[in-house]
């Protein structure tokens, strides 16, 4: 059974910083393109940063410069670390776990939410 685990959401000030974390148990980590997804209120899942089996990393252009994706294949475990924060940040963050192997294999976890508020 996959499972995919996000912790380190939370309320954080404007300016702040956060670090979460997607610990993946049921795959074989490493052969998976890993990203990191949030979704606000009233809005569609919108893509935050990506990190592919060699660690090639993508980001959006509103993080940029802010977050950094990171995985630790040893602990099956990938990373965002946001700086930074600001209100528009505000969103549930969720990760994915993506194989093209033939055929799709694609899983999510079950969020994580963060707020930025004073």
């Amino acid at each position: 059974q996959v499972q995919l685990v996000e912790s380190g959401g939370g309320l954080v000030q404007p300016g702040g910083s956060l670090r979460l974390s997607c610990a993946a148990t049921g795959i074989t980590f490493r052969l998976y393109t890993m990203g990191w997804y949030r979704q606000a209120p009233g809005n569609q899942r919108e893509l935050v940063a990506t990190i592919t089996t060699g660690g090639i990393t993508t980001s959006a252009d509103s993080v940029k410069g802010r977050f950094t994706v990171s995985r630790d294949n040893g602990k099956n475990t990938v990373y965002l670390q946001m700086n930074n924060l600001k209100s528009e940040d505000t969103a549930v963050y969720y990760c994915k776990a993506e194989r093209r192997a033939p055929g799709l294999y694609e899983y999510w976890g079950q969020g994580t939410q963060v707020a930025v508020s004073s």
